[in-house]
This record gives C-alpha cells, sequence and structure tokens, in this order.
C-alpha cells in the first residue's frame, strides 16, 4: 500500500498527492494566523464531548493541556507547520496526536474540517472587529476634539470644488465624524451576524454523537449556535458583509484623505501636518508630502477589489462546502490588515492637524461666498427669491469686473442693483455674520458646532459602553 501525504483522509487513495498539487492546494501559510482561535475551538469542542461522555476527563484534560504547549510552541516560533498537513487545523491536529498520542486523534470526533474553519474564521473575525471597533472610536473622538478647537475657525465650504458659502472648520470636520459614526453602527451590527456558531453542523449534516452546541458556543462566547448545517459550513455573508462596511470606511477616509492633500497643497495652505506624517522628494529638497492620506486613498482600491473577489467567489457555489472557500481567507486578511492599518494611521493624525486659520479665512473671503446671504436679506425685505437670485447675480459680476468682493463694496454700489438695500446688509456680507447666521441644528454657526460636538461625544460613549 503507498504511503500518503495526510493520515487524515488518505485511507481511500492509491497513490500520494502529486507535489504541485500538494502546495496548490495547501492553505496552511495563510491560515496559520488562526493558530491561536483554532486552538480555542478546539479546547472548547473537547471540553463539551467530556460533557456529553464522548471522552472521558482525562482524555479532555491531556488534550487540553497538549493544546496549550502548541500554542506556546507556535508563539515562540518553535512549531513545525508542514504544507504536507495542508491547513492549521491538520498541523495542529498532528503536533497533538505526536505530543499525547491516540488521544490526540479523537479530538476530532463529532466534528468536520468544514464546520472547524467557519468556526475559526468568525472566532477571529469577531476579534478583530473589536481592535477596529476600539480604533474608529479612537479617530472619532479625535475628531470631536479637534471640531471643538476649531468651531470659529472660517474656511470656504465648497460644492463643486467651487467656493459655495462659509462654514466653520469644525462644521467640516463634524460632516467627516458623521461619516465615520455610520460606520461605526455598521460594524457593530455586522459583528452580531459574526457571532453565530457553526462548529458542531460538520462535514454538511450535522453529526450521530449527543453534542451540545449550546454548551459550545457558550464556551466560546457566540451568541447561539447556527440554526442549520448545510448554511453553517457553506455561509461566507458575515465576511462579504464586513468587506463591504470596510470598503464604505475606506471610501470615507478616501474622501477625508482627498481633502488633506488639496489643503496641506500651497494652492490651499489650509493646514499643516507634522513632518511625521510626511515624507520628503529624492531631488526636490523643497517638498513635503502628504503620504499618508495619499496612501489611505490608494488602498481603498485593494479593499474593492477584495470585496469584489469575495462576492464572486459565492456567486456560483452550490451547497455545502466547497474548496473555493479557502479563498476567502486572504481577502479578508488583507482587509482587516489594511483597515487596522488606515485608522491607526489617521487616529494619529487627525489630533496633530494644525489649522491655518487666517489662510481659511482669506480664502472664504474670495468666490462671494455670501452671496447666498446677500439673497436671503434680499427676500426677508420682501423681494421675491428669483428677483433676488437675479440682483445678486448682476452684483456678482459687478465685483468681477470691479475685483472686489460683495463685502468690500459700498452701500451706494450695492444700492444700483437694489433699492431696498440698506446699511443693515454688511450685518450679512460679513463671514461672521454668515456662518452666526445658521444657528439652528445641523448648521454651522460656532454655538452649533459646539453643541453637535457634545452630543456625538455622547453618542460616541452611549455606543462603546453597549460594546463593553
Amino acid at each position: 500500500m503507498s504511503q500518503q501525504t495526510n493520515q487524515s483522509w488518505g485511507g481511500r487513495f492509491s497513490e500520494p498527492t502529486d507535489a504541485f498539487v500538494e502546495q496548490f492546494t495547501a492553505s496552511v501559510n495563510f491560515d496559520r494566523r488562526l493558530y491561536h482561535h483554532d486552538i480555542r475551538g478546539s479546547i472548547a469542542h473537547a471540553t463539551m464531548l467530556a460533557r456529553v461522555d464522548v471522552l472521558t476527563l482525562d482524555e479532555r484534560d491531556a488534550i487540553i493541556a497538549g493544546l496549550g504547549e502548541i500554542e506556546r510552541e507556535i508563539e515562540a516560533g518553535q512549531f513545525p507547520w508542514s504544507v504536507a498537513l495542508e491547513d492549521v487545523h491538520m498541523n495542529i491536529e498532528a503536533r497533538l496526536t505526536e505530543k499525547i498520542g491516540i488521544t490526540g486523534k479523537k479530538l476530532h470526533t463529532g466534528r468536520s474540517r468544514n464546520d472547524q474553519i467557519a468556526t475559526d474564521i468568525r472566532l477571529y473575525l469577531r476579534d478583530e472587529i473589536d481592535v477596529v471597533e476600539a480604533e474608529l472610536a479612537r479617530l472619532r473622538t479625535g475628531l470631536i476634539e479637534l471640531a471643538e478647537r476649531e468651531a470659529d475657525t472660517i474656511m470656504p465650504g465648497f460644492t463643486h470644488l467651487q467656493t459655495a458659502q462659509p462654514v466653520t472648520f469644525g462644521h467640516h470636520l463634524l460632516a467627516w465624524q458623521e461619516m465615520l459614526a455610520r460606520d461605526h453602527e455598521r460594524l457593530l451590527d455586522c459583528r452580531k451576524r459574526v457571532n453565530v456558531m457553526p462548529l458542531g453542523a460538520a462535514a454538511l449534516a450535522g453529526t450521530t454523537y449527543p453534542i451540545d452546541r449550546h454548551v459550545t458556543a457558550e464556551l466560546l462566547g457566540f451568541e447561539r449556535p447556527a440554526e442549520n448545517s448545510l448554511d453553517a459550513v457553506s455561509d461566507r455573508d458575515f465576511a462579504i458583509e464586513f468587506t463591504a462596511l470596510a470598503s464604505l470606511l475606506l471610501m470615507h477616509l478616501s474622501r477625508m484623505s482627498e481633502e488633506l492633500v488639496l489643503w496641506t497643497s500651497a494652492q490651499f495652505d489650509f493646514i499643516d501636518l507634522p513632518d511625521r506624517f510626511c515624507t520628503g522628494s529624492s531631488i526636490m529638497p523643497q517638498k513635503k508630502n502628504p503620504d499618508v492620506p495619499e496612501l489611505v486613498r490608494g488602498k481603498t482600491g485593494r479593499v474593492y477589489g477584495h470585496l469584489m473577489g469575495l462576492l464572486t467567489l459565492m456567486k456560483s457555489q452550490p451547497l455545502a462546502y466547497n474548496k473555493d472557500n479557502q479563498e476567502d481567507k486572504e481577502p479578508l486578511f488583507d482587509t482587516l490588515d489594511t483597515v487596522k492599518g488606515c485608522l491607526r494611521a489617521f487616529a494619529d493624525m487627525i489630533p496633530a492637524i494644525e489649522a491655518k486659520a487666517g489662510n481659511m479665512y482669506e480664502a472664504a473671503r474670495k468666490g462671494f461666498s455670501t452671496a447666498t446671504d446677500l439673497a436671503d436679506y434680499l427676500v426677508r425685505k420682501g423681494v421675491a427669491f428669483r428677483d433676488a437670485h437675479e440682483i445678486v447675480g448682476q452684483s456678482v459680476a459687478y465685483g468681477l469686473d470691479n475685483a472686489k468682493d460683495l463685502s468690500e463694496m459700498t452701500l451706494d454700489e450695492l444700492r444700483q442693483f437694489s433699492a431696498t438695500i440698506e446699511g443693515d446688509v454688511f450685518e450679512v456680507l460679513t463671514l461672521e455674520g454668515s456662518v452666526a447666521a445658521r444657528n439652528h441644528i445641523g448648521g454651522t454657526a460656532p454655538d452649533q458646532v459646539r453643541a453637535a460636538a457634545q452630543r456625538a461625544r455622547e453618542a460616541l460613549a452611549t455606543l462603546t459602553e453597549v460594546v463593553e
């Protein structure tokens, strides 16, 4: 009889696996990062098997002790990983059997690698979501604090990247915060669906052993066991959902990055980023490049690609488990690594932003940013809005011809377009008057910015309390 490469399944085969195929089908080079969660799942499984008398207490204890030794070997870099054993599961099981003998082979009773890997990924993703959540909360906190500091700082607000109306820098920062608040809620909502346990579904149909899946779920901190064994081993919705929300999150960070890149340019010169978040040029000594936001902007496409890859991976798979699903891990792992890195960079960088308030203010004075305020003024004086729009348009044209902003025109100059205009018009044509007039919830008035920042802080505190 020919020697087999993998004793976990080789009984019905008459020849060893081809060397290339062995390498091609192995996943241990990337799924080994699941070792801690694989061991956690195995300890819970062995504990449950002992409770239902499938294992003896001595066998349970030997398995748990052996798994503990293996985890220490892995963490010390002394574990003999083998591609011939395909994956993290069989590497650990084979090593366990070496350590404790035949009892190690009993660990796999009542489960399959199909439900084992589905459980490992969920355990891993659940822990990683908690890391992402903490970094996201740290970033939101930094944004809220910066918004409060800059509640009175006036800058131009843009549409079509053209000057539209004056806003406060704090108001702009809180717009970013609102994006991230939605991402935060999506992340926690995704975690609820991750926190369902596949273990006990076995290969696809369940098992004939008298297992107690509720015991295992409780030991592993899952909300409940998965309801259907076929779905439990084949479902990867949770990975797709996380990658989808990660794509939204990175899209928001990319939009923020684009504005940071613009604002640090000489053409805008609205903010300064500390040197530690920038790099220079090998040939142009004057350069200070905003590499962190640029790289975050670039990494967004990487996560989009992983989302499309996972959707395509699953789109044609029949029930239940298929080898295709081995391809779920690398995109999910890379998405997690990318998101954590981007969030950490932003959470460190955002509080260190230095606003150049004078430059922002001067930019807001250009481009007739208070034109809408003049139109509103005329409407309050009884002029129909369409007529007010026409009057302001004529005054802007005059300003362009004479290189004067509305606030720089004399009363006589303004009255040539409408006799309705009176001396009190200058109260609304100043930048301060414009932002202060928008004094309602959601508005850009400094008092509203401070109130909104406080509400955001309280909402974040409530959300994190729920997590804890």
